[in-house]
């Protein structure tokens, strides 16, 4: 018999009842060290103050009214984002799936009304993750993603991750965009240079394209830049953001310039939920702590003491561990064991962490937590690659 809940999800056999900073407490009260923030949502951790009181304060006035009318919250988020990014306008999702939808759709209205309707194909990369839409598994195109759910939304090229070279092969008078994760997460902490988002800028001004950035796992300060792709000093047309900008509440965006969006006119798209009063004013205490110089100045000093430890840990056992990778809190242990026994082990030691592509085990702590939390967390990924050693 089918349960109640649709079993699409492999779940591990643990049940959270409460959460405090970067720790999640169980059912049965065992304290859990949680390195993966929900998948790099929980941004300032769980149950931080400044979100309770945000979400607290906005739930005793009103929940939602809709997009037929103005939303002040979901005003003040927008203009905090265009404040502190390339983008000129923002449109509110639920999701970083729904975000996917928009983008793609943005990119093609904005090529139909320039009056090249045939330019519609978006170059896209091997190991990507754009959400489970019909618009994001054929972007991704992996079997994994796309087997049985055909036909796939026509429109996407696919080409090996870092192949500069394919990329300028690829492109033709029905290419729109070029839509890229600066560091990809499900794929396996794989980030992509500095010099390779420079050259993709490069190739969509000469060719008249747009770069699209999905950033959302590795924006909203997870990498110690606010965005990801401001590294390497580069913009995007297009973003997509979510997980992050939430702060654990269901939240997503893309922003854009208005040369971008500039297709994107009243009845083009819609969304019920999305940017309502309760999320965005969430949203807005997120911006306020992430977007402040001081808290991403310590994301990157937290960033590199995890980083320098975990290079320790993975020389300690090399039967274990291959290599360190990632960018400021969104890092990844690629393993020699098999990755979703370090995943289980560690639920053993009390240590979340969360698989990913490439055998790695991704560890996407809040950006709050503290160097004891740094501590404890390598001290119990040193047990549960013991454990697995001397199983």
């Amino acid at each position: 018999m089918i349960p109640s809940v649709l079993p699409t999800y492999n779940r591990a056999p643990l049940e959270f009842v409460k959460g405090e900073g970067a720790w999640l407490i169980a059912a049965d009260g065992r304290r859990f060290l949680d390195l993966g923030s929900g998948i790099a949502v929980n941004a300032l951790g769980h149950a931080h103050p400044a979100l309770v009181d945000a979400l607290t304060a906005q739930a005793q006035n009103l929940w939602h009214v809709s997009n037929l009318y103005h939303i002040p919250q979901q005003q003040a988020l927008a203009d905090k984002l265009v404040e502190y990014t390339f983008a000129d306008t923002v449109f509110f999702t639920n999701s970083g799936t729904e975000a996917c939808e928009l983008a793609v759709k943005m990119a093609r209205k904005y090529f139909y009304d320039k009056d090249q309707p045939e330019r519609v194909e978006i170059i896209t990369f091997d190991g990507s993750f754009h959400g489970r839409s019909s618009a994001g598994i054929a972007a991704a195109g992996s079997e994994k993603m796309t087997k049985g759910f055909g036909p796939l939304l026509p429109g996407f090229v696919h080409l090996a991750f870092g192949d500069l070279d394919g990329v300028t092969n690829a492109i033709s008078e029905t290419t729109a965009a070029i839509m890229i994760e600066p560091v990809q997460g499900e794929g396996g902490i794989r980030v992509v240079p500095d010099a390779e988002l420079k050259a993709l800028r490069q190739i969509c001004d000469e060719n008249g394209l747009l770069l699209i950035l999905d950033e959302v796992q590795c924006g909203v300060g997870r990498t110690g830049k606010l965005f990801a792709h401001e590294w390497a000093g580069v913009a995007p047309d297009i973003m997509m953001v979510a997980k992050g900008i939430g702060g654990g509440f269901p939240l997503g965006a893309v922003l854009a310039t208005e040369e971008a969006a500039s297709g994107m006119t009243a009845g083009t798209h819609g969304s019920t939920y999305g940017g309502n009063p309760l999320g965005c004013a969430v949203g807005c205490a997120v911006m306020d702590h992430v977007a402040d110089p001081d808290f991403l100045a310590e994301v990157n000093r937290k960033a590199g003491l995890l980083r320098q430890k975990l290079e320790g840990l993975s020389a300690d056992h090399p039967e274990i561990f291959e290599e360190v990778r990632g960018s400021g809190l969104m890092l990844g242990l690629k393993c020699k064991a098999a990755n979703i026994d370090v995943v289980n082990a560690g639920y053993d030691n009390a240590l979340i962490t969360v698989p990913a592509a490439d055998n790695v085990i991704r560890l996407l702590p809040p950006l709050t937590l503290t160097d004891e939390d740094i501590a404890e967390a390598v001290n119990r990924l040193d047990k549960t690659a013991a454990q697995i050693e001397s199983a």
